[in-house]
């Protein structure tokens, strides 16, 4: 049985976990003796999220050591914080020893990063983070996402989808991933069509990104000089 664990915290941005969950739960249903899908975190009561919806995990970290694919959405500045959370990071440490999927949306990657899992590898995330990555040895690609070996990371919270499509044909075949992308009607035509990257409001997602690491770092200070934030 090969256990995908989708991990929570507090503050986690909900489509990062929701969108590759609703992807790749459906394989413990079409494979049930082959997969099964878990939420883990520090402890199975809820924690926020970046909206209303409030997320309780269904195992703890310790029932589910040694998991067969770990993925690791991420957020702000909440996201920020746990690359300091040291629960946390002994969690990944430990399940990442044996697992043969390392996977991440938006900056969930840095998070993995934190935890030393990326180092060698290619990895993406938010386009305002991405050269953050650098900084824990991973090598950023601008891409929506990023097959690397073991390493899964997708680019901003919706690019998870499209990530979790690849992994589950990684792992299923492609008859399976077409299967469920049919299943929960993937087939996205935006109403404003395809993104122009030189109309991205790059300053006002500076400040964001500003914001985030200052506020994430304010109890970490090594992570702080890591990631190059001044002091206040």
């Amino acid at each position: 049985m090969k256990t995908i664990a989708f991990v929570t915290y507090p503050g986690l941005t909900a489509l990062d976990l929701v969108g590759p969950l609703t992807v790749l739960d459906p394989l413990s249903a079409l494979l049930p003796d082959e997969f099964r899908t878990v939420l883990v975190g520090e402890h199975t009561g809820l924690v926020s999220s970046d909206t209303p919806l409030r997320i309780a995990a269904s195992h703890t970290f310790d029932e589910v050591p040694e998991p067969f694919a770990v993925v690791v959405p991420g957020g702000l500045e909440p996201t920020i914080e746990a690359m300091s959370d040291e629960r946390l990071l002994a969690y990944l440490r430990r399940a990442g020893e044996t697992a043969e999927v390392l996977a991440s949306v938006c900056t969930g990657s840095l998070v993995l990063a934190a935890a030393s899992l990326l180092e060698g590898y290619e990895a993406t995330t938010h386009w305002a983070f991405l050269d953050l990555l650098e900084k824990f040895g991973a090598k950023p690609v601008a891409k929506r996402w990023v097959s690397d070996g073991k390493a899964f990371t997708a680019a901003g919270v919706a690019a998870g989808i499209d990530a979790a499509l690849h992994l589950a044909a990684t792992l299923a075949g492609e008859d399976v991933a077409r299967t469920i992308q049919f299943g929960i009607e993937y087939d996205p035509r935006p109403p404003f069509g395809p993104l122009n990257w030189e109309d991205a409001p790059r300053d006002m997602w500076q400040a964001l990104r500003a914001d985030a690491l200052r506020e994430g770092t304010a109890e970490a200070p090594d992570l702080a000089r890591k990631l190059g934030v001044a002091a206040s």
